[in-house]
């Protein structure tokens, strides 16, 4: 299996050159429209480059997607946060993608249910608020100026609902009491250490790289703010039509997704380097040992996606001005995750009502 990967930010002239070619695609796979389609020549994934999405990394770098794939080719998109990949899911440039919570649930509301399906959980954990000096309690925060990846991206809500909490207005548009900036992830470090921003909400490694890198601390944890700590940060989705045309092929992925969180797991010495490797292909640079060691304290890799969050997150979305009203009725499709987990003797997991198990 040949496996390309390509780090990319979708522009409207890309992403319409890519939504012929997967028309063409879908066309060349003949389909049947009253039963699984012909198996395509190959397999869109979407990740990012953070430690949060290291099974995707690992999946890649380890050759556990090549395993289960077969005779399927892959090709990988690196993406900076989730709206951008769920627009290109949107646009059928892509067939799955790992993402955070809130941008998957954007897309099913918006699309009345028929966009995508979370199919299994990747991370939890591994984000935080992060401050400059000076900024030590929630108080702290009026008038200033706060970074997260980018408007509507699960960290954007997370701060949006948690400075809602504190009392603080904020506002999609800009300005209000605390200005929320979504940035690039590698601009908000760079603009962090040049003291333009205040802070940020970001997901590892970049929590981390701002406290090791550019002398922040910790205001909020995120896991302080869930039940037992667990709350989910990366998601496996896949887009709704692609599943139904080709449920063998997404029952592949899934297989090599299990797999990677299993060797995570069973590899916990390997994994740092593993991951450093994968992150220094897909973005040009190595993350310190230091940087690597502390984000990986605050990250856990599950295929549980946390169904019983969603709930909660519905409505941070809500009152965070970035979702829309409606329904998660049938969010969740985890019945070839249980599937699988059941064939290893391991317990299955909740789509918390939410969907199929």
């Amino acid at each position: 299996m040949k496996i390309n990967r390509t780090t990319t930010t979708l522009t409207a002239l890309g992403l319409a050159a890519m939504m012929l070619a997967g028309c063409a695609s879908a066309s060349a796979t003949g389909d049947d429209a009253k039963g699984e389609a012909e198996a395509p020549a190959e397999v869109r994934l979407g990740y990012f480059a953070n430690v949060t999405h290291a099974p995707a990394l690992v999946g890649l770098s380890e050759g556990l997607f090549e395993d289960a794939l077969g005779d399927i080719d892959l090709k990988t998109e690196v993406f900076n946060a989730g709206p951008a990949a769920i627009e290109a899911l949107s646009a059928g440039a892509i067939d799955a993608t790992y993402i955070g919570p809130n941008p998957s649930i954007n897309t099913f509301i918006q699309s009345g249910g028929e966009s995508a399906h979370i199919i299994a959980g990747a991370t939890s954990g591994g984000a935080a608020l992060v401050v400059r000096d000076g900024i030590d309690s929630p108080e702290d925060l009026a008038g200033a100026n706060i970074a997260t990846p980018q408007l509507g991206n699960t960290q954007d809500v997370a701060l949006r609902s948690w400075l809602a909490e504190e009392g603080f207005e904020t506002s999609t548009a800009g300005g209000g009491d605390v200005t929320i900036t979504p940035t690039e992830n590698a601009q908000t470090l760079t603009l962090f250490q040049q003291g333009e921003l205040d802070g940020a909400w970001l997901p590892e490694p970049w929590v981390s790289r701002l406290v090791v890198e550019a002398g922040a601390h910790v205001l909020v944890d995120e896991a302080d703010l869930w039940k037992d700590g667990a709350f989910p940060t990366t998601v496996l989705l896949v887009r709704a039509e692609f599943a139904e045309q080709h449920p063998d092929v997404v029952e592949d992925l899934l297989e090599g997704h299990v797999a990677s969180v299993a060797w995570l797991d069973e590899h916990a010495d390997e994994a740092p380097t593993v991951i450093n490797d994968a992150l220094e292909e897909a973005t040009g640079k190595r993350l310190s040992d230091d940087v690597l060691a502390r984000a990986l304290d605050n990250v856990t890799f599950t295929v549980d996606p946390h169904a019983e969050t969603f709930a909660a997150l519905v409505d941070n979305g809500l009152a965070a001005g970035t979702q829309k009203k409606g329904s998660i009725d049938g969010l969740f499709d985890l019945r070839a995750l249980n599937a699988l987990l059941a064939k290893d003797g391991g317990k299955p997991v909740s789509a918390a009502g939410l969907g199929d198990e």
